[in-house]
C-alpha cells in the first residue's frame, strides 16, 4: 500500500483511501523431533480496494507500477538469495546450524 501512495503521488493520481486483504497459504512437512521440519509458502492472493475520483486507466497504471515496485511482491515472484546467521550469546552458533542459504 505504501507503493500505491508513492506512485499515485508521482503520477498525480488521487488516492482517497485503500484497503488490502492478503491471504497466504503455507504448508509444513517433516518432524521437529527428527530435525526435518520444512515450511514453505504455497501461494498468496491479494485484493486491493482503492477509492479515487480519477479514471480507471490512470489508477490501473498506479497499481501496475506499485506491484512492480513492491520489494516483497518481487521477492516472492522472483526468489532472491537469502542468507542468515544465528548468534548465541554473541558468538556464531556454528557453521550450518541455525542458518539458511538459498538461491
Amino acid at each position: 500500500m505504501t507503493q500505491v501512495s508513492r506512485y499515485g503521488h508521482m503520477l498525480k493520481v488521487t488516492v482517497n483511501g485503500m484497503r488490502m486483504r492478503v491471504t497466504a497459504r503455507y504448508r509444513v512437512d517433516g518432524s521437529v523431533l527428527n530435525d526435518t521440519i520444512q515450511g514453505r509458502m504455497l501461494g498468496a492472493e491479494t485484493a486491493l480496494e482503492i477509492d479515487s475520483p480519477d479514471p480507471p486507466d490512470r489508477v490501473a497504471r498506479v497499481v501496475r507500477n506499485a506491484e512492480r515496485g513492491c520489494f516483497v511482491m518481487q521477492a516472492l515472484q522472483s526468489p532472491v538469495p537469502v542468507t542468515g546467521r544465528t548468534f548465541l550469546n554473541g558468538a556464531l552458533l556454528g557453521e550450518g546450524v541455525g542458518s539458511v542459504s538459498r538461491e
